[in-house]
């Protein structure tokens, strides 16, 4: 039978003090500090230092924050951290992709109204994001389901269409009759080799927008 693992406890030579790392005490500590600085991880507006621009992909506001948005977004603030150190000006913002049908189905099945859900799962993981003290410029902060910020959207959908660079015809495409929505090849190739239970597939002729 394996002898039980002994735990090895550093202590300072006077008090006797446990110096192993408190992860709560420590990390309490700085997690208010940088709630009370709101301007700490802001771009500097008149600086002379060579600018940098940090961004990564908007999450989908599903709800909660697994390992998969840690790792991505660990990265992404590894990377900013390090420009700031190597003094640049670092502008690293942070938003929502939450607008369109994965939003309004998740709602549907959650029996709640897109609106609520969807802000309601923002502050969720909003808040998830600055306990992991990421640095992010919040005064930044975008969400793709508010007018303020779709409107651009539209706005430019017109000028394409203007010019004749949007239009609409009949097309094959990945359908997913389960969301009722159209498939991007790499979900369509996970869905139809059963990597993924989340999305089915069938193959439609559809009108659609190009």
């Amino acid at each position: 039978m394996p002898q039980e693992e002994k735990t090895t406890v550093t202590r300072d030579r006077e008090g006797g003090k446990d110096e192993r790392y408190n992860a709560h005490e420590v990390e309490e500590k700085w997690f208010e500090r940088w709630q009370n600085d709101p301007s700490l991880y802001a771009a500097e507006v008149n600086s002379t230092k060579p600018k940098y621009y940090v961004l990564e992909m908007l999450p989908y506001p599903s709800g909660a924050l697994h390992m998969g948005h840690v790792r991505n977004y660990a990265i992404g603030d590894a990377l900013a951290r390090y420009m700031w150190m190597n003094g640049y000006n670092v502008l690293h913002p942070m938003g929502w992709d939450s607008f369109g049908l994965p939003a309004e189905n998740a709602a549907i099945s959650a029996n709640t109204p897109p609106r609520e859900w969807t802000l309601r799962n923002i502050a969720n993981m909003k808040a998830q994001m600055k306990r992991l003290g990421f640095a992010y410029d919040w005064s930044r902060e975008v969400t793709t389901c508010f007018p303020e910020y779709y409107k651009w959207n539209q706005w430019f959908f017109l000028k394409l269409y203007e010019q004749g660079l949007a239009y609409r015809k009949k097309s094959k495409v990945n359908w997913c009759p389960k969301c009722a929505t159209v498939l991007a090849n790499e979900q369509w190739s996970m869905a139809a080799a059963g990597v993924t239970k989340t999305h089915e597939w069938s193959s439609a002729n559809l009108s659609s927008g190009f």
